[in-house]
């Protein structure tokens, strides 16, 4: 693959940078200063995914391709008049660095570590983003679903190394987990939890008075 002429990108540096600045000192474009600094982070994403690009074996420049590029994303937002995007900026930054690992896994298939922060990542992206919109038990049971959703993903998708069948016990509990919170968000756990204690006592109760065969 042919190597790119550091020329063109610093003299396409130099040009983005002095039409935003002109555009702020003309007031057409408030802020142009943070888009100039939010440019140089995609810029500096990009040359890292391109170095990605150009030799497979540097997996690693895919993180901070990545991340340069969500922080891009999350000063081009707060920049822009788009309102208040504080959650969503947040989990949009968190979200580009699980992105990478997943990018990790996927072209490095041997790399199934590279699922789980991937996948934790992204989950605290998602709740991030979603703010003031879900709260107390409600966040607990999207965290842990969204682990578990981890774990299953890990559990189901190949590896050169076969199946990791010892995902499916963390999967299943973070699953029971996740459920269990967001059920107590619907419902109040003042009642939840007496009935589920209420419920065990009576299959204790049951299995001690009725007998059983043979005994």
């Amino acid at each position: 693959m042919k190597r790119l002429d550091v020329r063109l990108v610093f003299g396409a540096v130099l040009v983005l940078a002095g039409l935003l600045f002109l555009l702020d000192n003309l007031g057409v474009l408030a802020g142009a200063g943070d888009l100039f600094w939010a440019a140089m982070f995609a810029v500096g994403g990009a040359a890292f995914l391109y170095r990605y690009a150009t030799d497979r074996t540097h997996w690693w420049a895919l993180i901070p391709g990545f991340t340069l590029l969500g922080l891009a994303a999350v000063i081009a937002l707060e920049t822009l008049p788009l309102g208040d995007t504080g959650a969503i900026s947040g989990g949009i930054f968190l979200g580009a660095i699980g992105l990478a690992f997943w990018a990790i896994y996927l072209t490095r298939r041997d790399f199934w570590w590279a699922l789980i922060p991937g996948g934790v990542l992204v989950t605290l992206g998602v709740v991030a983003a979603l703010g003031d919109k879900a709260q107390g038990e409600a966040v607990g049971g999207i965290f842990f679903l969204g682990l578990a959703a981890t774990f299953g993903g890990l559990y189901f998708l190949p590896t050169p190394q076969g199946r990791q069948t010892w995902a499916a016990i963390p999967a299943v509990i973070l699953g029971a987990m996740g459920v269990f919170l967001l059920v107590g968000a619907a419902v109040s756990l003042s009642y939840v939890l007496p009935a589920a204690l209420i419920l065990a006592g009576l299959v204790l109760l049951w299995r001690a008075l009725v007998p059983r065969g043979g005994e």
